[in-house]
């Protein structure tokens, strides 16, 4: 993968070659854009976790649009002038401070605890649960995928509009992308054993107790992803750059370039 992500940097020499890495809650995207970052030379890393809008946006948008859009998460939940605005930085060649989101507060972190990308980064590792991912046809939405779209979408309200946001803004983000890199699962249902394993890990590392989320708030909250994520490793697969299936316990089993 180094290699084929460096000869593509050599193809955009005037300005940073950026590569979408896309994977399930859990399946190791952050991990593998901090080892890729450790190897090639100035990379910067930006996730699309730390693109959130903050907890008072979000609010704004519970209250005009759909209670739902109050978790972070969906697309619809994110600020992507913020992160144009980081990459048309880059393509400057600026030291330009990368935004990051603090889980535990549910909110911003304050710009000054933000870290700096080099100047004249040669590649940006722009990691997310959906980064990538196409909006889904109308007809596919008029059928609830579970208990919460069920319930507490039962006219679509919310569906309709993080996919009007796929088709729309998150799609001018997505486009900056050179280099398209899929973790794939297995399937959705390792998704919550993933996800969990992230909030055990939390609870070892000394994260406050409210920060942490029971299996059942797990459950829940991962509902808000499984429609787009069962869009994307039913499409994705075919047009990604590489993909890298993975077994349910994350081990690679291939690396291809469909």
């Amino acid at each position: 993968m180094i290699a084929a992500i460096q000869a593509a940097a050599q193809q955009r020499p005037d300005r940073p070659l950026v590569v979408g890495i896309c994977g399930a809650q859990g399946s190791g995207k952050s991990t593998l854009a901090a080892r890729l970052a450790q190897r090639l030379d100035r990379a910067a890393t930006l996730s699309l976790d730390d693109l959130y809008l903050t907890r008072a946006e979000r609010e704004r948008l519970a209250r005009d649009v759909h209670p739902l859009l109050r978790t972070r998460g969906a697309p619809g939940t994110h600020d992507i002038d913020l992160g144009l605005s980081v990459m048309a930085a880059l393509d400057r060649g600026a030291t330009v401070h990368l935004p990051r989101f603090d889980k535990a507060t549910d909110d911003r972190r304050p710009e000054s605890s933000w870290p700096t990308a080099p100047a004249n980064a040669g590649v940006l590792l722009f990691e997310g649960w959906c980064v990538g991912a196409r909006p889904q046809d109308d007809e596919a939405l008029v059928q609830p995928v579970n208990t919460l779209e069920r319930q507490e979408d039962r006219d679509g309200v919310w569906r309709r509009y993080v996919n009007a946001m796929l088709a729309g803004p998150y799609r001018a983000l997505f486009e900056r992308i050179d280099l398209l890199v899929l973790l794939a699962a297995p399937g959705w249902n390792v998704v919550y054993d993933w996800r969990l394993e992230q909030e055990e890990a939390l609870r070892h590392s000394g994260a406050p107790g409210d920060a942490i989320m029971t299996a059942a708030e797990v459950g829940r909250f991962i509902s808000h992803y499984e429609r787009v994520t069962r869009h994307i490793l039913a499409e994705m697969p075919q047009r990604a750059d590489i993909v890298m299936a993975l077994d349910a316990h994350r081990h690679c089993l291939s690396i291809d370039r469909p």
